[in-house]
């Protein structure tokens, strides 16, 4: 008998007419983990940035993330609706957010930070890299808890069954993303920062590794039903998204480890 994925509203408070709803939440834990995680790297002997300017690199993010992620949603998933209702862009509680768009948001904002403050950029995406991870795992509780992105059909005994769809046990993808993305990556990521690396190497590490967590789950993932498979039978927009991902990242490594 698998587990039946539990109805959970998706507001999880009311006050009045003002709703908060659950994924909204799991954005600010993220946001509330970056801020911590930086803080707590800040403290640091020689650290990159102070906890004053952290919080202005976090507004910045903050808008990288929103932007990009809504942008790019409409850009990747939906392109022709954005010719017929170019207001889409701004119809944020619609829902529809994408992480490859988030994450060229946040780059945005990077290059722009770095600027204003004389940073290197490299030296700057090496400090945020390891302070992503969390907010990405949250995101994937908060898809689950929406009932969303759910997997491909399996008779594995970890399956569940999402009612919403159908009543085909399935893999619970959002929580493969959620471990896998959000845990494992922190943890690799913490741990290899934890010592002088070459600049770029963070970086190159947490795109690779996102790259190919994310390639191996969309295996496993019910492709969107409006793109289906872009090529070969098997081949999703998020792995046609997340091959370039790992090629930077292999070439950040590349020549990070070349300039020794």
């Amino acid at each position: 008998m698998y587990p039946t994925h539990p109805f959970i509203d998706p507001v999880a408070l009311s006050i009045g007419p003002i709703a908060v709803h659950w994924y909204g939440l799991m954005y600010l834990f993220g946001f509330g983990a970056f801020w911590l995680l930086g803080w707590i790297r800040s403290r640091q002997p020689n650290a990159l940035i102070n906890a004053d300017q952290l919080t202005d690199l976090l507004f910045f993010g903050v808008a990288g993330v929103i932007l990009g992620g809504r942008i790019g949603y409409v850009l990747f998933y939906q392109p022709g609706s954005l010719l017929q209702d170019p207001l889409l862009l701004v119809r944020l509680w619609e829902g529809g957010m994408s992480f490859h768009g988030g994450l060229l948001g946040v780059v945005l904002a990077c290059v722009f930070f770095a600027r204003s403050r004389q940073i290197p950029f490299l030296k700057l995406t090496d400090f945020v890299a390891p302070l992503i991870p969390l907010g990405l795992g949250f995101g994937r509780i908060g898809n689950w808890i929406n009932g969303e992105l759910w997997g491909r059909p399996t008779d594995l005994p970890w399956a569940m069954i999402f009612p919403m769809v159908d009543q085909l046990p399935r893999h619970p993808s959002q929580l493969y993303q959620a471990s896998l993305e959000g845990l494992v990556l922190f943890i690799l990521l913490w741990w290899f920062s934890a010592r002088p690396r070459p600049i770029g190497a963070v970086s190159g590490v947490f795109l690779l590794a996102y790259g190919l967590f994310r390639f191996v789950v969309e295996f496993v993932r019910e492709p969107d039903l409006h793109l289906g498979y872009l090529a070969l039978g098997w081949l999703t927009m998020g792995q046609l998204l997340s091959l370039p991902m790992m090629l930077a990242g292999g070439l950040l490594l590349y020549t990070a480890y070349r300039r020794l």
